[in-house]
């Protein structure tokens, strides 16, 4: 079976679980994990998703000026590794590697204040973005649905 095909459907099985948060779903499978419970059998379906988008902050050219100054140094810092490698013997790596920051972070800072400039003030803001569910089951292959949860019956009673 390809990972395609295997990721391709909802899991089917037996609920042995649900939780309203992924960090329990995923408590209770590492719980069966630490009992030695064939873990390969289980899945967790998340159901109802929704795309949640927090705004950070107000994004004005300075600041995607200064996003894209950071950017630009770390690309800077890559690049200049990779050339110090490969430099002669008598040229100065230290030199060469900071060079490279810096010209990456000049122009990192130019198309961050360009771009920003460009969107006609569209997108104001930064944001971080991620799907999440309103609910989550854990399932488990129907010939192991019964002793995954006599084992999952232990999370409650040990508090975990």
């Amino acid at each position: 079976m390809s990972a395609h095909e295997q990721f391709s459907d909802i899991p089917r099985g037996q609920v042995i679980g649900s939780y309203d948060t992924y960090a329990e779903a995923q408590r209770a499978v590492d719980f069966l994990s630490d009992k030695q419970f064939p873990v390969q059998h289980v899945s967790i379906v998340g159901s109802d998703l929704r795309m949640v988008e927090n705004v950070l902050g107000r994004l004005t050219r300075g600041r995607a000026a200064m996003a894209g100054a950071a950017s630009g140094a770390w690309f800077g810092l890559f690049v200049g590794l990779l050339l110090s490698l490969f430099a002669d013997e008598g040229t100065n790596a230290i030199v060469l590697i900071l060079s490279a920051v810096v010209y990456g972070a000049v122009f990192g800072a130019i198309f961050g204040f360009a771009g920003h400039a460009f969107t006609g003030g569209k997108r104001d803001f930064t944001s971080r973005s991620k799907i999440v569910a309103s609910a989550y089951e854990v399932r488990c292959v129907w010939a192991e649905a019964d002793r995954a949860r006599e084992i999952l019956a232990g999370l409650t009673s040990e508090g975990r």
